[in-house]
């Protein structure tokens, strides 16, 4: 009876062991590591037996309220996975939050909207926490889309109980103007309309420029749908031990793993162009570098440092400059080019904005433009050819309702027809800019069409805040924007990781280029440039180098710089894009040389099609022209 006892639990082991395949399984081990003999026996044990291990699963989610780049709450995701039967930490990611609050607001508007921020994320935190939590407990972190699919369902029903509550609370609103209706208050406000009527200033200004649109609701929590989406995706390369931006790109070509991929060329923020500082100028929000795509990404950023190096020498106050310089011999060339330049136009605050660039004000648009320009020729660059520039005009800033027209400089306003003369002459006189951004409000659909016309062939007209949310672009399922060239896309509030692929996939079949936008509330989360370059972006816009949330973000792009072309997959940019900024040859393009299989294959945005047409048709409004 003691012998039978003692049998019964080996023969269950070794029944169990059997169904489990282990015992061939170790003999195999130990057969494929007899001839290599390594070092660590049983570490290669464990490698080669862990193949065979379950996949992991997520086991639990953290949410929490932290700060970003500028001392605002914002969410953190944290997910857990059970990892051959034991609980890990996996990754965490912070959403970025962008405020549409200007900077102009009044305190009261402000004061609303910190706490309205500080709602939302303290709802974030109670969905990741609760909800979330128990909604993907044991799924796997590398079923992007199923787990999306959920989230988007789960934030659709979040929307239905909020339109449900507000339609309940309509109610007891009319009930509780039902029963005051007997007063004469509210039908008297018909009539002030009437007695208004002789203010034709007004009413004309009204007719002339389409009413702004309603700012898109943003539902309170909605971050959290956004955070752990990224957290997913970041949970589901590390689990597959591979890099962010191939676990997109992945993603992206129903996971067929590209041989190449092509680094998105960085918008470097240098100035900020103080809106509602002493000085005059109103127009431009950021002045941006863009290095050629002859160099490296390396060395484009440090021709970009170089740059700034000498705008900083440039912006020293006259006196501080001439002692700097006085070591040097009067006579000398060198020096005389120096005292020269160091004429920086009046204004420079000498402030780092939260773009991480410095903070400026001046009193016509040409003079910051000249400032890059001297400062190019001071270290022996030429704008044009050596580096480009960007402008980021943030138009929906200026315009001035009451008169109907755009505040460029103070006291100086120009109609959306004028802003559009205005545009053509700026780049006929600057050539070296290549890229416009909300150089219009989306409303003046008509005022886009044409500055398409009239610039689309000399430089980029890029949509930000003038595009349509990216919740309505996956909605729609169209590009319901104004003409033009491409769109600022923000990885924000509900956007998922599956909405991302979806929609870049969108714009470039419809011939848009895509730029990822860093929002002005940044974290130190690097994610933003892994899905930049997974998802194929043309453009990548963190703003400056300063400020370590932004600096983290170029580290991170000259490290897959780096690894790309260690493993030999680093896909140089086209040539064409110097093509496009200049127009020495327009009737002739590269592409006209290579064959017809290679023409296929260059990207959309950089064909020939694409360079001779302003903008392709998009879906506009009955009432607006399409180019």
């Amino acid at each position: 009876q003691q012998q039978r006892r003692l049998q019964e639990p080996r023969q269950e082991a070794a029944e169990y062991y059997r169904g489990h395949g282990v015992p061939q399984r170790m003999e195999e081990a130990l057969n494929a590591l007899f001839p290599l003999r390594p070092a660590d026996l049983y570490g290669e044990l464990a490698n080669y037996l862990s193949k065979f291990s379950k996949a992991p699963v997520i086991c639990k989610l953290v949410g929490r309220k932290v700060l970003d780049g500028v001392g605002q709450p914002t969410l953190e995701v944290e997910i857990y996975c059970t990892v051959k039967n034991y609980e890990k930490r996996i990754c965490s990611t912070v959403m970025s939050s962008h405020s549409q609050i200007p900077e102009n607001a009044l305190l009261e508007t402000t004061e609303a909207a910190e706490k309205e921020r500080n709602d939302s994320v303290n709802t974030a935190v109670e969905w990741v926490n609760e909800s979330l939590n128990t909604m993907l407990r044991d799924l796997k972190p590398t079923d992007q889309c199923k787990l999306d699919k959920m989230l988007g369902e789960y934030f659709t029903k979040k929307v239905e109980e909020k339109k449900e509550i507000q339609k309940q609370e309509e109610e007891g609103t009319e009930a509780t103007l039902a029963l005051t209706s007997s007063t004469p208050s509210a039908t008297s406000l018909p009539g002030k309309k009437k007695a208004a009527k002789p203010g034709k200033k007004v009413a004309a200004a009204e007719r002339t420029i389409p009413p702004a649109e309603p700012v898109e609701s943003v539902l309170c929590g909605s971050s959290a749908i956004g955070g752990t989406s990224l957290a997913i995706a970041k949970a589901g390369a590390t689990i597959s031990h591979i890099p962010l931006y191939l676990h997109i790109a992945l993603l992206k070509h129903n996971q067929v793993s590209p041989k190449e991929i092509t680094l998105p060329l960085p918008m470097v923020t240098l100035l900020n162009c103080e809106k509602f500082s002493p000085a005059k100028l109103k127009l431009v929000k950021e002045v941006m570098l863009v290095p050629p795509v002859q160099l490296s990404l390396k060395q484009g950023m440090e021709r970009v440092l170089d740059i700034q190096k000498e705008i900083m020498k440039l912006l020293e106050p006259p006196a501080k400059a001439s002692q700097q310089l006085s070591p040097q011999s009067g006579d000398s060339k060198k020096g005389r080019a120096r005292n020269t330049g160091k004429k920086a136009p009046p204004g420079a605050l000498k402030r780092i904005s939260h773009l991480g660039c410095l903070i400026t004000g001046y009193d016509h648009l040409e003079q910051p433009l000249l400032l890059m320009q001297t400062a190019c020729n001071n270290i022996g660059l030429e704008l044009g050819t050596d580096m480009y520039l960007a402008l980021n005009c943030a138009a929906h800033e200026l315009m001035d309702y009451a008169k109907g027209k755009y505040e460029i400089l103070t006291g100086t306003f120009k109609s959306p027809e004028e802003m559009v003369d205005m545009y053509v002459e700026l780049i006929n006189k600057f050539p070296f800019i290549i890229a416009l951004i909300d150089p219009l409000r989306k409303e003046d659909r008509q005022q886009w069409s044409n500055i398409c016309d009239a610039l689309g062939s000399k430089c980029y007209l890029i949509a930000e805040d003038a595009a349509t949310y990216i919740s309505k672009l996956k909605s729609d399922q169209n590009i319901n924007i104004p003409t033009c060239s491409g769109v600022v896309l923000k990885y924000i509030n509900q956007t998922k990781v599956s909405d991302l692929i979806e929609l870049t996939g969108l714009l470039h079949g419809q011939r848009h280029i895509t730029i990822l936008g860093s929002p002005d509330g940044e974290s130190s989360d690097d994610s933003l440039v892994d899905l930049a370059v997974g998802l194929g972006a043309r453009f990548v816009k963190l703003g400056g180098l300063s400020r370590g949330e932004r600096v983290t973000k170029y580290n991170r792009l000259l490290a897959i710089e780096e690894e790309l072309a260690k493993n030999g997959t680093l896909r140089e940019a086209n040539l064409e894009f110097i093509a496009f900024a200049e127009e020495s040859q327009p009737e002739k393009h590269p592409s006209d040389e290579l064959p017809p299989s290679k023409q296929d294959s260059m990207p959309p945005q950089l064909s020939q099609a694409a360079l001779q047409v302003p903008s392709l048709p998009v879906q506009l409004p009955e009432n607006s022209t399409r180019t």
